[in-house]
């Protein structure tokens, strides 16, 4: 089954992070990515610019609304994820509890609906 794990994390932590520790925590992210990899569990998986970089789309009407900046202001922001197989929810929190920003943020795990040719929108929910 595939899982999404989303990585979030206070963004001025990482910004505030001696160049030396950022260095450190990024090669133990990379680390970490290559042995997901190599356990067979990884399918997809990145980093993404800081929350402000964002930009919220909404249609209203008919009408397309495009906000500049994140869709809210919360303690940790979204960071990056990685989409793994894992056999199950226990499987895939152990693989979560590798990634490093679960040690200062957190990791949300959650089971990726898989639709096929056959399926409706309502047998995904």
């Amino acid at each position: 089954m595939k899982y999404l794990c989303l990585i979030y994390q206070q963004e001025r932590d990482w910004e505030a992070m001696p160049q030396a520790e950022a260095d450190a925590w990024l090669a133990e992210c990379l680390a970490v990515g290559r042995g997901i990899e190599a356990d067979g569990h990884h399918l997809a998986g990145e980093a993404l610019h800081p929350a402000a970089t964002a930009t919220i789309v909404r249609v209203r009407d008919g009408r397309i609304s495009a906000t500049d900046g994140p869709y809210a202001e919360t303690k940790e922001q979204l960071g990056g994820f990685y989409l793994i197989e894992a056999s199950g929810m226990e499987e895939a929190v152990r693989i979560a509890a590798r990634i490093p920003s679960a040690r200062t943020g957190c990791i949300e795990v959650r089971p990726v609906v898989e639709f096929d040719a056959e399926t409706s929108v309502d047998d995904g929910r």
